[in-house]
């Protein structure tokens, strides 16, 4: 953040349950009904973009208890949303509800910028995903509420593998490289521009799933500070087998990353890849670089890894919290509690998005393109909870030291130890 925000002092005022009532001025209370006055959510553009009839509900059902409280969302983008909020908690008028990142809560929560919630008030506490469920949490409080989660999968061209015999998906790692050996023999020979399978350079979500796999880690904490452990044997272990893959299937630019795998994947020089189910999706989509003609022509798998196990997936996710400034804590909780509920949830499964709890995840329809993304999402894994994780991303320590195992521009080991010296001297900061 800009500048550390003071923690706010206990006492905010009691947090009311939904159609309770609220003291106001310490006069007379007022019923949920009579309340008056404006709510300002902040979301990002994904709940604009694809579950914007979600809002809507939303809005709708808390109207019902609140009539006189005007609920106002705005949405944000992802580039620019933190550097808005820390502008904002910086100064007095606040959003009531904001959208983070898992990963982006922990600074946020040592810092004193969120309130306090009650996990016993929402729908499936005791079930939250840990990725999401961790990420809310410091001291044995909870700061926030799990929203949605997302788990990368394999995806493959169906209509591919049927041409070198293959008509389902891998089910072991053993497969999975027989399936793209003979993806490479047909249409690697032909064309030297295709991958069959893509895996760029700077893709630190897929190879830090590898280092997982491999029992290994990011950074872990001992003595009270967190440390790099990119350089163990295990994480070393992970980051060979990731190259080895890279090296084997991959033919594109190895120093750039996987922002723009539909437009790549949509050129039809792909096998396989390793990604979000709704990239399947963009790559067939022209507004997003992708062909039209790829529709239909795309599975998903639940992508098993070296050690046996499925490859465990970087759980990308949101969680909503509650500013500590702001004055509608009641309203606030309120509204979260509806827009995370059983029922909000199955509204997210209906647009293929995973719900925030591992109960739900069990109502993903199996066979459906998200079924494998469910699965995987049992043995998923985020970043390190710690205070300074902000700024090793900003560095881009991961990225970096990826593309130079991947030009060859360093050794394994040797990278590695690199960035762990650079991870110690940043990931303890707040």
């Amino acid at each position: 953040m800009a500048e550390r925000i003071s923690r706010i002092a206990a006492g905010l005022g009691a947090i009311a349950v939904l159609g309770a009532v609220a003291g106001c001025g310490g006069g007379k209370p007022v019923a949920a009904a009579d309340r008056t006055g404006e709510l300002t959510v902040w979301l990002t553009v994904d709940a604009q973009e694809s579950w914007p009839d979600l809002v809507s509900e939303v809005n709708a059902r808390f109207r019902k208890s609140y009539p006189k409280i005007k609920v106002t969302v705005q949405y944000q983008q992802w580039t620019t949303k933190n550097q808005k909020l820390d502008a904002a908690l910086a100064g007095r008028k606040v959003p009531d509800v904001v959208e983070m990142g898992n990963s982006e809560t922990t600074n946020y929560i040592v810092n004193g910028a969120f309130s306090t919630v009650n996990p016993a008030k929402f729908d499936h506490s005791a079930e939250w995903l840990p990725a999401l469920r961790d990420a809310c949490q410091d001291g044995g409080k909870t700061y926030c509420v799990p929203y949605y989660v997302g788990a990368r999968v394999g995806i493959y061209r169906t209509d591919l593998l049927a041409q070198v015999g293959v008509h389902q998906a891998p089910r072991s790692y053993p497969e999975l490289r027989a399936d793209l050996d003979k993806l490479k023999a047909k249409f690697g020979a032909a064309d030297k521009n295709f991958s069959a399978f893509y895996m760029p350079g700077r893709y630190w979500n897929a190879a830090m799933a590898y280092v997982k796999d491999a029992g290994g880690d990011i950074a872990q904490r001992t003595g009270g500070r967190w440390h790099g452990t990119l350089s163990s044997a295990r994480s070393v272990t992970g980051l060979t087998q990731w190259k080895e893959l890279l090296d084997a299937y991959y033919t594109g630019d190895r120093s750039k990353d996987n922002g723009d795998e539909p437009a790549v994947v949509g050129q039809g020089k792909v096998g396989m890849f390793y990604g979000n189910t709704w990239e399947a999706k963009a790559a067939t989509d022209s507004r997003s670089g992708g062909d039209p003609a790829l529709r239909g022509k795309f599975g998903t798998f639940a992508f098993p890894g070296p050690s046996g196990e499925l490859l465990p997936p970087f759980l990308g996710g949101s969680t909503l919290a509650i500013p500590a400034k702001s004055g509608n804590q009641d309203l606030a909780q309120d509204w979260i509690k509806l827009f995370t509920d059983r029922t909000s949830q199955r509204r997210l499964i209906a647009v293929d998005t995973l719900p925030n709890n591992t109960a739900q995840l069990k109502e993903v329809a199996a066979g459906g393109i998200n079924g494998p993304a469910a699965k995987a999402a049992e043995r998923g894994w985020v970043t390190p909870l710690a205070p300074g994780w902000g700024a090793v991303e900003k560095s881009n320590v991961l990225p970096e030291m990826l593309q130079d195992i991947a030009t060859g521009k360093q050794s394994v080991a040797d990278a590695a130890r690199a960035a762990d010296r650079r991870i110690d001297a940043v990931i303890n900061e707040h």
